[in-house]
C-alpha cells in the first residue's frame, strides 16, 4: 500500500446503501395513498424492510465493530453505542406506529408516521457521519487493513442469502461507477452472474454500460460491509 492509498473503510459502502434505502422509503411514505390498500401495503412493506436492515446494521456494529474499537481504544465507541440503544427504541416505536396505520388507515396517522420516520432518518444521517469520521480514525489508528479485512470477513459470514440480496439491492445503485465495478468485479464468477442480472434493472443505461465494461477488466475485490 502506498502512502496515499485509502484505508479500508468498513462503513463507506453500507452507509451509502442505508442512506439511499432511508431516503427512498421516506419519499415513499410521504407520497403514499392511504385510500389505496395496495399502495399503503407497499409503502409499509418497504418501511418494514428498512427497519429490519437498520436493526441488523446496529446488531453487526455492536457485535463486531464496537468491540474491536474498545479493545484498543477504550471508550471511543461509547457515545455511538448509546445512540444505538436509542435507535432500537425508535425502530420499535416506528413498528408500532406502522401497525396502527395498517389497522386503521387515516391521513393523520400517515402524517405522524412520515414525520416520525423523517426524524429517525435525520438522526441516523448524523450518526453515520460520526462513525465515518471518529470511528474510522480510531480503527485506522489501531488496526492494519489486514486486521480490518478480518473483521469484515466475520461480518460477511453472518449474512444469509436474503439479507445479502436486500443489501445489494440498495448498495449497487448507491455506489459510484468505480465502487460498483470493484464490488461486482470482485465476486466469484458463480455469484457475479446472478448479481449482474439483479443489478440491471437498478441502473440506467449509462451506468450499466460502465459496469459491464469495468467487470470485463476484472477489478480488485470489493466489500459488502456491516
Amino acid at each position: 500500500m502506498t502512502a496515499n492509498a485509502p484505508r479500508l473503510d468498513l462503513y463507506a459502502h453500507i452507509h451509502k446503501a442505508l442512506r439511499l434505502f432511508m431516503s427512498d422509503t421516506l419519499q415513499h411514505l410521504g407520497r403514499m395513498d392511504v385510500d389505496d390498500p395496495l399502495d399503503l401495503a407497499a409503502a409499509l412493506a418497504q418501511l418494514d424492510a428498512l427497519l429490519d436492515a437498520a436493526e441488523h446494521h446496529v446488531e453487526k456494529e455492536n457485535t463486531f465493530v464496537h468491540p474491536a474499537i474498545e479493545a484498543r481504544r477504550a471508550g471511543a465507541s461509547a457515545a455511538i453505542e448509546a445512540e444505538h440503544d436509542e435507535h432500537l427504541d425508535a425502530i420499535a416505536g416506528l413498528r408500532a406506529e406502522a401497525a396502527g396505520l395498517r389497522a386503521l388507515p387515516s391521513a393523520a396517522a400517515a402524517q405522524r408516521l412520515y414525520r416520525r420516520f423523517a426524524a429517525f432518518v435525520a438522526h441516523n444521517f448524523e450518526h453515520m457521519g460520526v462513525e465515518e469520521s471518529r470511528h474510522n480514525q480510531a480503527l485506522w489508528a489501531a488496526y492494519t487493513d489486514a486486521e480490518l479485512a478480518e473483521i469484515h470477513g466475520r461480518i460477511m459470514a453472518t449474512l444469509g442469502p436474503r439479507e445479502m440480496s436486500e443489501t445489494l439491492r440498495w448498495m449497487i445503485p448507491a455506489l459510484t461507477p468505480a465502487e460498483r465495478a470493484q464490488l461486482v468485479g470482485g465476486l466469484p464468477p458463480a455469484v457475479q452472474t446472478p448479481v449482474l442480472a439483479a443489478a440491471r434493472p437498478l441502473l440506467n443505461d449509462t451506468d450499466w454500460a460502465k459496469l459491464c465494461r469495468a467487470v470485463a477488466q476484472a477489478p480488485a475485490p470489493g466489500l459488502v460491509e456491516a
